[in-house]
């Protein structure tokens, strides 16, 4: 079973806490006592088990983002908060607990799907968040917890309004994010352990394959969309798909390095700024991308 706050027992101190609060200051002081003793009954009355979280459920964390929680403050969306529930999921990777690193590996891996189905557009998320997730322990997965919660959480300052912008966004603009998020997915969802092409030349082709592949729904999308810069980005993408296959099929490092290295210059982000200025998209490209192709 879930394990859920003890809401009723948490109102009780924070009542007794409030009077004797307002006991010990004079009359002066009264009002500004009375007035914190609410802001504190508020914020007891919104606590909520993290066990019961709700896609949508804009929250304040009790305590550090990182780190052991049992429950959370749930907030109107419209007031400043610190972070959202974007998504979840169950574990179904059988009934042994994975350990913290296996539930860890899996939530990196769901999560970032999983949030993009409510916010699409990683671009337009506010600076500073960042996504977080609460995941089973080792003692709640013994009760039978197997659920996830993703969130973007503000790392720096607060959130302001919902992240929930998958339902206003335009058919054409739908079609666009939904290629462009998997053509990154299979990119870094891919990615090998290895540093090296020598060290693993059959990872980096299978890498290699799952873009090409990804590229190519990409681009079939974009041929339904009209706009001058979105066709300029169709034949950009195109040629990289071309590069991704030769790369996918490379007898050896070298050949695969001639391959890979226009591959993934054509997929730089800042080369779809202007299609998506057309698009109407956000056209910053996120500092964490940007970096990758800086370098």
């Amino acid at each position: 079973m879930a394990i859920r706050a003890p809401h009723r027992s948490l109102r009780g101190i924070s009542a007794v806490v409030a009077l004797l609060a307002i006991g010990a200051v004079g009359c002066s002081d009264v009002s500004e006592a009375v007035d914190s003793a609410k802001d504190g009954a508020k914020k007891v009355a919104r606590q909520r088990s993290v066990f019961s979280l709700d896609v949508g459920d804009c929250y304040n964390p009790n305590g550090k983002a990182e780190g052991t929680a049992y429950s959370v403050e749930i907030v109107p969306c419209d007031e400043a908060h610190e972070g959202q529930v974007v998504g979840e999921f169950a574990i179904d990777e059988g009934d042994e607990y994975p350990g913290d690193d296996g539930v860890s590996t899996i939530a990196d891996n769901r999560c970032p799907v999983e949030a993009q189905k409510y916010s699409p557009d990683t671009w337009a998320l506010p600076e500073g968040a960042a996504l977080f997730y609460y995941t089973p322990t080792k003692e709640s997965w013994a009760t039978g917890d197997r659920a996830v919660s993703c969130t973007y959480t503000s790392e720096k300052g607060k959130l302001n309004g919902s992240l929930a912008t998958a339902k206003s966004l335009k058919p054409e603009q739908a079609t666009y994010l939904e290629g462009s998020n998997a053509v990154y997915e299979a990119l870094w969802a891919n990615q090998p352990e290895k540093d090296t092409v020598e060290d693993d030349l059959a990872g980096y082709k299978a890498q290699a394959k799952a873009v090409a592949t990804a590229l190519d729904t990409h681009v079939k999308g974009l041929d339904g969309i009209e706009g001058t810069e979105v066709g300029k980005l169709r034949a950009t993408l195109t040629k990289a798909a071309g590069n991704w296959k030769k790369a996918a099929n490379a007898a050896d490092a070298d050949t695969f390095y001639l391959a890979y290295d226009p591959a993934f210059t054509d997929i730089d982000p800042n080369k779809s700024v202007a299609a998506r200025k057309e698009l109407g998209l956000a056209t910053t490209v996120p500092a964490d991308e940007a970096e990758v192709w800086a370098g």
